[in-house]
């Protein structure tokens, strides 16, 4: 049974908490409902009632005041999904796969033979389990490893339990086809998926949360995570001003995404972004650059990267502006005989984001973010069952990592409630007050069956 482990310790520490039996409205007396009824009954109720009750608490806490909506802070975590790297299988068609592998050395003795952990069903439909990307992507395998001089069988680990080269492009998972290898700088490879989480930076209350798959990136899929973030506060009445992130939501369409709905971006730019050329001077204007010698290097072409798919405008002088030019081989190299460089399309909100993210604001920003969202994330990992995702399929991961939101909040809507009491004068308001906030929950559920002791056939 899924879950069996996490739901078994919920009803386990449930029959020791009276304040939680109160909450849910069970006598002292009363049994307690199985944990395999709790795991039945999470995969009966589709998504749209998790994604309910989560904005029902969330809108409790912003009732009592813990939400201001200026500030949000968002971040990703990888979390560990149900299924085993050892069970993962080559994508058909098998025998061409093969033997490019073979060609380029990067195939380990577990891919010549069957799986080290056979699965005993495919959930995988067989899109899933073909070859989609291009030989062109295939050969990018061989040249991010050239240096690989050997088999991979005789590097240090080959030996291990398991062990192949594995790639989201070559490989796929019969038993949940919706994870996907996580790469990491330095990390071992993984079946994760992606938890993204916005957090209101007044009480660390969770604002958003969803779960992606693994192998999708950051800047991705924040448009995604703007869209419902910026609808849910707007219907609670909240205005939101700043958006906090890390490097790896920087892009250019990003930032311009943010400033179209008019919230400022703190996000820091990552490494490739390049302003222009070192020493060159950009006119606003006429956009063209400038030379240190004082030349002109006009606009000529806007086109999108074939790697990143991202606009860009190119810049290039012709061959004999710099004829003659005292630093032409220093700025030119040997070979090269005109200026040409590529500039991001959204280079002016680029700038503006960098001032902000420069300036006293940004630095105050970038310690916020740090003390709000990751020790959200590490209460979630740590005390709210989010270290694995023990059911199978996207739909369903979601609903485990609402869950966990959805008991963070009320743990702190409670925490929140409890501090306003110095003293027995105010238990009988504060419990009032609780079984008030019970009802409001439990109101959303109103006419579905309550959980039995015995399992749900």
């Amino acid at each position: 049974m899924e879950n069996v482990t996490s739901d078994r310790k919920l009803v386990d520490h449930c029959s020791l908490r009276l304040d939680i039996l109160f909450f849910l409205d069970y006598d002292i007396d009363e049994e307690l409902p199985w944990h395999s009824t709790i795991s039945r009954t999470r995969q009966l109720f589709p998504e749209d009632v998790f994604e309910s009750v989560f904005v029902k608490v969330f809108g409790m806490c912003v009732e009592k005041g813990m939400v201001s909506g200026h500030t949000q802070g968002i971040d990703s975590a990888p979390v560990k999904a149900n299924a085993s790297m050892d069970s993962l299988e080559l994508k058909v068609p098998e025998a061409e796969l093969g033997e490019h592998l073979k060609r380029i050395r990067h195939i380990s003795s577990m891919d010549k033979k069957v799986p080290f952990r056979k699965s005993k069903g495919s959930r995988a439909d067989k899109e899933q389990q073909s070859i989609t990307v291009s030989k062109k992507e295939l050969d990018s395998i061989a040249s991010r490893n050239r240096k690989w001089a050997m088999d991979q069988d005789q590097r240090p680990g080959a030996g291990n339990k398991g062990s192949k080269y594995t790639s989201n492009k070559t490989h796929y998972s019969p038993t949940d086809p919706d994870v996907r290898i996580s790469v990491k700088p330095s990390k071992a490879r993984k079946l994760n998926y992606l938890s993204q989480l916005a957090v209101d930076t007044a009480s660390h209350v969770i604002t958003d949360i969803k779960a992606y798959h693994a192998d999708g990136k950051d800047n991705q899929q924040l448009p995604d995570i703007v869209k419902r973030v910026q609808r849910r506060l707007w219907k609670e009445g909240l205005l939101w001003e700043n958006c906090v992130a890390d490097t790896g939501y920087s892009s250019g369409e990003n930032y311009a995404l943010l400033e179209q709905k008019g919230l400022k971006s703190f996000i820091p730019p990552n490494g490739t972004y390049r302003g222009g050329p070192e020493n060159f001077v950009y006119d606003q204007n006429e956009d063209h650059y400038v030379c240190p010698q004082g030349k002109v290097i006009p606009f000529t072409k806007e086109f999108l990267d074939g790697r990143t798919q991202t606009r860009k405008k190119e810049y290039r002088a012709r061959k004999h502006i710099c004829t003659g030019c005292p630093i032409r081989e220093q700025c030119l190299g040997r070979s090269a005989q005109e200026k040409k460089f590529s500039v991001t399309y959204y280079r002016e909100e680029y700038q503006r984001n960098i001032e902000r993210v420069n300036g006293p604001q940004g630095r105050y920003m970038k310690g916020k973010r740090q003390s709000t969202v990751e020790p959200v994330f590490g209460t979630l990992t740590q005390f709210m069952e989010l270290r694995k995702i023990n059911t199978l399929g996207l739909a369903q991961a979601n609903k485990a990592i609402q869950q966990s939101a959805i008991a963070y909040n009320i743990k702190k809507y409670l925490k929140f409630s409890g501090k306003r009491t110095k003293s027995g004068a105010g238990m009988l308001a504060l419990s009032i007050f609780i079984k008030k906030g019970a009802f409001k929950l439990k109101s959303l559920l109103l006419g579905l069956p309550k959980l039995h002791a015995n399992p749900v056939t």
